[in-house]
């Protein structure tokens, strides 16, 4: 970085880079960009913002700024995301996880609860297509009993995912690689849940800062944004237990869509629920 070399100059240098391209979040961005590249705490901009700023350091932040002007996301650059008030590592093999996925845990957790008083069993719960493995390691979290089994096509993804589990302690998840259900072979199980890709391949979405550095192949199907929603309505069926439930997220305008293929195929008791921006964003069904 230019100029002066104190902790405090230096963060506000960056809010400077990010200004253009992040607005009002730039400052925010900037303290955490920083702090991140220091190995410092956020007390620090409070209790020592003229901490010297050493060349190796400046020279460290410039880069992590530059990149993040360009569009990589903070997470990747600081290599952490908190989901379901977990510090998850995550890195561009994988998805960042968003707020508005906790939706599914929570519908997730409140249908495993009421197949446990039902039957007296605890639910034997997948998660297909974990990705970092939030889903899995927020179910797994909050219900440390349940059999928690998570599926990804991705080897790279299931490496952050199984460190993630060793590094927050659960050590109980099955971590299973292959292409949705295939690996369940003829295991049936309480739920299935899921936040597979369901984005257009034409999408200009895709092709903005805050997609373009994802994996696309855990942002969309292809052309079909419904694809792999509808392959997995049709393919539940044979690894729900009866009365078993498949979850899925999907996006914005696909609640219809999504209860229309549910119907289809013979579920019960078809819900959609809406995230806290009020967008239809999980929609359930029952075997």
């Amino acid at each position: 970085m230019q100029g002066s070399s104190r902790l405090g100059d230096i963060v506000a240098q960056v809010a400077d880079t990010l200004r253009a391209p992040l607005g009002a979040q730039a400052r925010r961005e900037a303290e955490t960009l920083v702090l991140a590249a220091l190995g410092l705490g956020r007390g620090a901009l409070i209790a020592a913002p003229e901490r010297p700023v050493s060349p190796a350091e400046a020279a460290r932040v410039a880069d992590w700024a530059v990149r993040r002007a360009d569009g990589v996301p903070l997470s990747y650059l600081t290599g952490e995301r908190e989901f379901w008030s977990l510090a998850l590592r995550v890195d561009p093999a994988v998805l960042i996880p968003r707020p508005e996925t906790e939706l599914l845990v929570e519908r997730a957790l409140a249908r495993g609860d009421e197949w446990h008083a039902a039957t007296g069993t605890c639910p034997a719960v997948v998660d297909l297509g974990t990705g970092s493995g939030a889903i899995a390691l927020a179910l797994a979290s909050e219900r440390s009993t349940w059999p928690i089994t998570a599926i990804d096509r991705s080897g790279a993804a299931l490496a952050v995912a199984r460190d993630n589990a060793r590094r927050l302690g659960f050590d109980r998840i099955e971590w299973l690689e292959g292409d949705w259900v295939a690996p369940l072979g003829a295991r049936r199980v309480a739920l299935l849940v899921s936040n597979p890709p369901y984005v257009a391949a034409d999408d200009p979405v895709l092709q903005g800062d805050s997609l373009r550095h994802e994996p696309r192949t855990a942002l969309t199907p292809g052309r079909d944004a419904l694809a792999d929603l509808h392959a997995l309505v049709d393919a539940a069926p044979g690894h729900l237990l009866q009365g078993g439930r498949l979850l899925l997220e999907h996006g914005a305008t696909q609640g219809a869509a999504v209860r229309a293929r549910l119907a289809a195929q013979g579920y019960a008791d078809i819900v959609s629920h809406a995230d806290p921006a009020g967008h239809e964003r999980v929609t359930e069904g029952r075997r």
